[in-house]
């Protein structure tokens, strides 16, 4: 791989070490010695350590990268705010080493992010140290993009949009649903992306009252919907956009149900700002649906968080108390699903601003028919 740049390297580490620090307040209020951080995700957010394999520990005053042979030269390029460790035959070993140099005596674990088979053989191998359960320890600051993880979610949202822009003119009757998602897929990939953020839905006719309906060998009618819900992965963020087209002639039904999705959507988007709790926020789409009578065909939430992976927090859902704040990014996804007839469901990806919101993903969304 190509070296980084002595500036990009110094930015990294920056931005490391705010990260830790967070992490360190976060430790002394819970007592706890140190942190192992065995999550892929959460290892990338707070080292830049993309590798397939390994562990953080954090202690009071210092910060290891745990990996192996293969990554002696990307780990010291990717984390330069990290000491790296090359472990021998078994990972642990080495922690349990780098624990006890530092008098570790209670050590946090990722609760979430460990089977129990890995925390019996923890338990084992760390004799003399208390293996400390906690969760969102890292995920709470995640929920807060700065202004390098809002550029790069831009050009995720970006690449989406594009992407959409380019299937308008692939869609047609006779396609396959999967063949409309390998050209999506493509299309992103070919633009900069490592892969789809999830796996592509592409759900016409009956199929589009899916919600997940991922793509399928079905054939692409005359005269229905096709839901598409896509995002691209880009250099470690993902972006979530639906827009749902009809193919021929829109039917009355058609018109109907898709204005109704369009204004819950657009009342969310107006209303979404800071201080309101994701409760609040999903009732802003809810709400509207359900005054036209189709709530009981809005069955999931209004929107979710995202950033490093498609679903984190906060939630925009009837149960979500979470507070809305600047730096919080969400989607705003109202849908009707109509079983043996099909769905509706509009998606755009915007962050939680001082004033509001600002949208990230900017496809059009009146109704667009495909001859």
């Amino acid at each position: 791989m190509a070296g980084r740049s002595a500036e990009a390297m110094e930015r990294m580490k920056d931005m490391t070490t705010n990260r830790v620090a967070g992490i360190r307040r976060r430790l002394s209020e819970l007592g706890l010695d140190a942190l192992l951080v065995t999550s892929a995700v959460n290892r990338r957010y707070v080292s830049g350590f993309t590798g397939s394999a390994g562990a953080l520990l954090l202690t009071g005053t210092q910060n290891y990268l745990v990996t192996d042979f293969r990554y002696r030269t990307q780990a010291p390029e990717q984390a330069p705010a990290f000491t790296v460790v090359e472990h021998g035959v078994k990972l642990m070993d080495t922690v349990a080493e780098l624990a006890s140099a530092a008098g570790v005596k209670r050590l946090g674990f990722e609760q979430d992010h460990v089977v129990f088979s890995e925390y019996i053989a923890w338990k084992e191998g760390l004799a003399g140290v208390e293996l400390v359960p906690v969760s969102g320890v890292i995920e709470k600051l995640r929920m807060f993009k700065d202004d390098a993880e809002l550029a790069v979610m831009r050009e995720a949202c970006a690449l989406a949009d594009a992407t959409y822009r380019h299937i308008l003119g692939v869609i047609k009757p006779g396609l396959r649903e999967s063949d409309v998602a390998l050209e999506m897929e493509t299309f992103m990939r070919k633009g900069g992306a490592s892969g789809p953020s999830f796996e592509t839905i592409v759900a016409s006719g009956e199929r589009s009252a899916l919600p997940h309906g991922v793509a399928s060998n079905r054939i692409i009618g005359d005269n229905e919907f096709v839901k598409l819900d896509f995002g691209a992965y880009y250099n470690g963020y993902c972006s979530d956009l639906t827009r749902t087209v009809v193919v021929g002639k829109p039917s009355e039904k058609h018109r109907e149900i898709y204005a109704i999705v369009l204004e819950a959507q657009m009342t969310a988007l107006a209303g979404i700002k800071p201080g309101m709790t994701g409760r609040e926020a999903d009732a802003l789409a809810r709400d509207v649906i359900a005054r036209y009578g189709y709530g009981d065909h809005f069955g999931h939430g209004t929107g979710h968080g995202l950033g490093m992976e498609i679903h984190e927090s906060p939630r925009l859902s009837k149960m979500s108390d979470t507070v809305l704040e600047p730096g919080m990014t969400v989607t705003v996804e109202p849908g009707i699903y109509l079983p043996g007839f099909g769905g509706v469901r509009i998606e755009d990806d915007i962050v939680i601003t001082a004033g509001g919101n600002e949208r990230l993903t900017a496809s059009p969304k009146e109704l667009h028919t495909i001859a």
